[in-house]
C-alpha cells in the first residue's frame, strides 16, 4: 500500500486547526492546513489598514483564568493591557457595561450597592416569574424591568432576529450584575489584545507547517482525502455528512468597514446600539484595542443575520431541534477512525477563544494517548 503523503490534513485554519497543526508538527507529523478563504486564521484574522489591525470578522478579545492557555498564547505574541469596557447607547444615553454601579447610577442615581440591590430587588419581585417561558420573563426574573427594557429588550431581538417573547429562556442563563464601580467586562484574571494583531499568533503557531490557502475540501473532497493518514476536519459537521440528517441552524454576521479620515470616531473600542431604529448591534473602533494614535481611523458596524448556506455561520442555535439533529451527527462522528472533528462548527457549540485552543490541546493529548497504546 502506498504511503501518504501526510500524517494529518486539517480542514480549516482556525485557532483549532493552527494549534493542532503546531503540536502535531513539534512532535516530527507531517501536516497540511487547508482553508478555503484567501487567508490564514479563520475569524481571528486581522487586516491591517492605515497601520491599523482591523478584526475583520469582528471584535476578538483575549482574556482567560487558565494561566496554561495564558503561558501557551503568549509564546507566539506580547499582549497589551487593554481591558475590554464597552458602552451601550439607549435612548440617546449612554451606559456601562457590564450591568454595574456605574450603570444603576445613571439608570436610576443610587449611590450605594444597597440602594441599587433594592431596586432590582423590587422590580424582580414585581415583574419576574418563578418558571420563566421565554428569554423576556427570564430575563426581567433576573435584573427587572428598568434594565432589561433599556439595555437588554431591543439589542437581543435585533441579535435573534425574533421577538423576546418568542425566544427560548435558556438563551440567557444568568445576567451578571456588580455592585462595585467596575466596567471590566470580563471577570477573568487575563486579558490583553496582541501586539501586532492576532496573524502573529496564527503565524507563529504555522511556522513550518505547509499551507494551502483558497482551497475548498468538498470541491476536491477524494483527492484531498487520499493526501494524508488523519484528518483533522473543523467545518460544519452537517456538511461533512451532506446533510444527511437535516441543516444545523445558525445566527451570521454582516461587517461593514469604515475608513474615517479623523483621529477617533467614538472614543471607545466597543459601542453597542440598544434601539431597534438601528439595524447594527454595535460599532467597533479597532485601533483603541492596541491604543493607536494613527491621523485616520477604522470602524465597523455589525449587522446581525439570518443565516443560510452562502453566509459564514456565527452563532449555533442549540435549541431542543438543533441538538436533536448533532447527535445524530456525533454518534457518525464516533464511529470514525481516521477523521477528528474538532472547534465550534464541527461540535456546534460557541468557543471563546481559549476555549477553543484549550478544546485543540486536549485533543492533542487524546490522540497521542491513543497512538501510544495502539
Amino acid at each position: 500500500m502506498k504511503e501518504k503523503k501526510y500524517d494529518y490534513l486539517i480542514v480549516g485554519a482556525g485557532l483549532f486547526g493552527s494549534v493542532f497543526a503546531h503540536e502535531m508538527t513539534k512532535r516530527n507529523k507531517k501536516c497540511l492546513v487547508i482553508d478555503k478563504r484567501d487567508h490564514l486564521g479563520g475569524n481571528v484574522y486581522c487586516e491591517e489598514k492605515e497601520g491599523i489591525n482591523v478584526h475583520k470578522y469582528g471584535a476578538h478579545i483575549f482574556h482567560t483564568n487558565d494561566k496554561r492557555i495564558w503561558d501557551y498564547v503568549n509564546q507566539f505574541a506580547t499582549f497589551n493591557n487593554y481591558v475590554n469596557s464597552p458602552v451601550s447607547l439607549s435612548k440617546g444615553k449612554l451606559y456601562n457595561l457590564p450591568f454595574n454601579m456605574n450603570t444603576f447610577y445613571q439608570l436610576w442615581g443610587t449611590k450605594t450597592p444597597e440602594e441599587a440591590k433594592a431596586v432590582i430587588d423590587k422590580q424582580i419581585e414585581e415583574y419576574g416569574s418563578k418558571s420563566p417561558k421565554n428569554l423576556e420573563e427570564q430575563a426581567l426574573s433576573l435584573v427587572g424591568k428598568d434594565i432589561y427594557e433599556t439595555l437588554i429588550k431591543e439589542y437581543t431581538e435585533k441579535q435573534w432576529g425574533k421577538k423576546a417573547t418568542e425566544l427560548p429562556a435558556f438563551i440567557i442563563k444568568r445576567l451578571p450584575v456588580r455592585y462595585t464601580y467596575n466596567n471590566n467586562y470580563f471577570n477573568d484574571k487575563y486579558q490583553g489584545i496582541p501586539e501586532g494583531g492576532y496573524n502573529t499568533i496564527i503565524e507563529g503557531l504555522l511556522e513550518g507547517v505547509e499551507t494551502k490557502t483558497g482551497v475548498d475540501f468538498f470541491q476536491d473532497k477524494e483527492h484531498l482525502l487520499s493526501l494524508a493518514d488523519n484528518i483533522v476536519y473543523t467545518g460544519k459537521i452537517d456538511e461533512f455528512y451532506e446533510y444527511k440528517y437535516g441543516q444545523l441552524e445558525y445566527r451570521s454576521l454582516r461587517f461593514e468597514h469604515e475608513l474615517h479620515d479623523m483621529p477617533n470616531y467614538q472614543g471607545n473600542a466597543v459601542v453597542n446600539y440598544n434601539d431597534s431604529e438601528y439595524a447594527f448591534t454595535r460599532i467597533i473602533e479597532h485601533k483603541h484595542f492596541e491604543f493607536g494614535n494613527q491621523e485616520k481611523t477604522i470602524v465597523t458596524k455589525e449587522y446581525p443575520e439570518q443565516w443560510d448556506r452562502s453566509k459564514e455561520a456565527y452563532y449555533p442555535i442549540n435549541n431542543d431541534q438543533n441538538q436533536e439533529i448533532f447527535r445524530q451527527y456525533k454518534k457518525e462522528a464516533e464511529k470514525e477512525d481516521s477523521v477528528i472533528f474538532g472547534g465550534r462548527l464541527a461540535e456546534y457549540r460557541y468557543y471563546d477563544m481559549h476555549q477553543i485552543i484549550a478544546s485543540s490541546l486536549n485533543k492533542v493529548q487524546e490522540v497521542l494517548k491513543l497512538e501510544a497504546n495502539t
